[in-house]
């Protein structure tokens, strides 16, 4: 059942945005009958400290097998994007059929090819290949140990194939042959193909790339433990200022209104009641905070989405799936944007909605495309894996052709449905002016500490998933990661709740941008973060490597950093309306 959901997803994913150039036969229903065509793909090689930088495996100077044609190819877009690049191995391969060792192709060493080998082995080079979506890993050579001049090249590629049925279940690949590198040296390239029955079952054959140790130690499960153990302090602490401090508040208030205006003059009156005529005027920029809040429920319910089909059709074992079904997600939720903007943007009293609905359908795009793009630059430049221009095409017309447009249609529905203003007290004429307060007050220290406790919560997390997209592992405990998705919110509404009564207290009303900045400083320690994790955790060097993951980071903590505003603004927001919709203002 699962299966068949990710092939329908992804059959959704090539109709929306014309991401397969071909679909059908084996690949895609992985069965095979004997001595059907097994194909051999090559796809990327690179250093092995940075599995983000890689070339394409014909980059270096390996030659291909006798075959030329094969019966289907297909690349989607996620898997160009990715960096993920299949070139058909030439080497024949049929199911069920053995291969003893024998020669495919050879290559003659001049000073070019020696030295790009020579580089490759100095800097640890790994290739990856496919067979039937499996991936397969393999070295490219390594140094003499005894003789730092000396190379060694793999030449012998033999597979074992472990098969149930008519399904592929299991690839590996032994590297046998070491051969010294020389210039002017021919080498030959063989290859032997063994297949082997296993009781595995198709559904279990991606288990054998997790490791259930790295993501289920004792530590993930005390991170939990203590982010859960957070959450009921926050909430706690939430529900004594609404019960307590609120009902002191409100008794207060209801005293001050029995005086009359003589006492009430001579009183000495101070609080968020103050405030009241003040609190619901219109943000700052409205154009852009309404654009950021809009984005912000569009990330919002793409992340959660892409979580539940990860828990439910294991997209992890699908090669490009999890960033087709994002792809997927983000288009189609784009009446979201429009409609979460739109409507606040309308009852803010905003007029000029084109420009909005602009601003907010193609703000995060052009984020992440521009900086995909420039560093795509880099890539060119270091002969890298560069995304195709085709593959650059196809984003912008999913932008302009499928995002623009529900993006209007989300507009046009949020400001007829829900754009009245409705602010429960009457917005004053003039603005109050802001009394001084202690500089612990002052909204950029609010803003700077509202980050921590969010942060803290998903720490740990965010070196599993780190680990996940800059080394060789495979997220796939995406339970823990809703458990952790849903303790981020409640942290962030919490928090940010509290730093907004903090501050109305103060009496000052700026108070939708700084809840919004407050959550949305979350992503600012989790960047700081991605720098410790850059330097002692990783062996990156370099321009492109170090603008390829500073540049990377930056889209991922944006995108954190809009969700989670967006979800501390929505709280507070309810929040603010709740206690000034309940007290009596003359």
């Amino acid at each position: 059942m699962c299966r068949t959901w990710r092939i329908r997803l992804g059959f959704l994913v090539a109709c929306l945005v014309l991401l397969s150039t071909t679909s059908h036969a084996d690949e895609h229903n992985h069965i095979y009958d004997e001595r059907d065509e097994v194909v051999l793909w090559m796809s990327t090689v690179g250093p092995y400290h940075n599995r983000q930088e890689t070339y394409s495996y014909y980059s270096l100077p390996f030659c291909k097998g006798p075959k030329e044609v094969i019966s289907h190819y297909h690349e989607t877009l996620s898997e160009a994007l990715e960096g993920i690049e299949l070139k058909m191995s030439g080497i024949d391969i049929e199911f069920l059929v053995p291969v003893p060792k024998q020669k495919y192709c050879s290559v003659k060493l001049d000073a070019t090819k020696y030295k790009d080998f020579v580089y490759a082995i100095n800097n640890q080079y790994w290739y990856q290949m496919y067979m039937d979506d499996l991936p397969i890993w393999g070295v490219v050579g390594k140094p003499d140990d005894r003789n730092p001049d000396t190379y060694y090249i793999w030449t012998h590629k033999r597979l074992d194939i472990g098969y149930n049925g008519k399904q592929i279940i299991d690839v590996n690949l032994t590297s046998e042959s070491k051969v010294e590198l020389k210039p002017g040296k021919t080498i030959p390239f063989t290859y032997e193909v063994i297949w082997k029955k296993t009781n595995t079952l198709f559904k279990d054959r991606f288990d054998k790339y997790l490791d259930p140790y790295f993501f289920q130690h004792r530590i993930h499960w005390f991170s939990i433990f203590n982010s859960f153990m957070m959450v009921i302090f926050l909430v706690g602490l939430v529900s004594m200022i609404l019960m307590r401090t609120l009902r002191k508040d409100y008794a207060r208030y209801s005293k001050d209104e029995e005086m009359d205006d003589m006492e009430r003059d001579l009183g000495d009156e101070y609080g968020w009641k103050q405030v009241h005529g003040d609190v619901f005027r219109p943000a700052n920029h409205p154009i852009l905070f309404s654009a950021l809040i809009g984005a912000g429920y569009q990330i919002t319910a793409v992340v959660l989405f892409v979580i539940i089909f990860a828990i439910v059709g294991e997209l992890y074992t699908e090669r490009g799936s999890m960033l087709s079904a994002a792809i997927l997600l983000y288009a189609i939720t784009s009446p979201i944007n429009g409609y979460a903007g739109g409507s606040l943007y309308a009852r803010m009293g905003g007029r000029v909605w084109i420009k909005q609905m602009l601003l907010s359908a193609f703000m995060l795009p052009v984020l992440v495309c521009g900086t995909a793009f420039f560093i795509n630059f880099i890539a060119i430049y270091y002969a890298s894996r560069a995304i195709p221009f085709g593959s650059m095409v196809a984003v912008t017309c999913i932008c302009i052709f499928v995002i623009l447009p529900l993006t209007l249609v989300g507009t046009v529905f949020g400001r007829n449905l829900s754009g009245t203003p409705d602010a429960p007290c009457r917005v004053n004429a003039v603005p109050r002016p802001i009394p001084e307060k202690k500089w612990f007050m002052e909204p950029m220290i609010i803003i700077m500490l509202g980050g921590i406790l969010p942060f803290g919560s998903i720490f740990i997390e965010m070196y599993f998933i780190f680990t996940s997209f800059w080394a060789y592992k495979i997220y796939y405990v995406y339970g823990f990661m809703l458990l952790v998705f849903i303790i981020l919110m409640i942290v962030t509404v919490c928090v940010t709740i509290v730093c907004t009564y903090f501050l109305l207290n103060a009496e000052d009303y700026r108070w939708q941008w700084t809840s919004f900045l407050a959550a949305a400083s979350t992503a600012g320690y989790v960047y700081l973060y991605s720098f410790y994790y850059f330097f002692f955790k990783t062996k990156m060097y370099g321009l492109f490597q170090t603008t390829f993951y500073f540049g990377y980071m930056a889209i991922f903590s944006l995108a954190l950093g809009i969700m989670c505003g967006t979800v501390g603004y929505t709280g507070t927001s309810a929040f603010v309306r709740k206690i000034y919709s309940t007290v009596k203002i003359d």
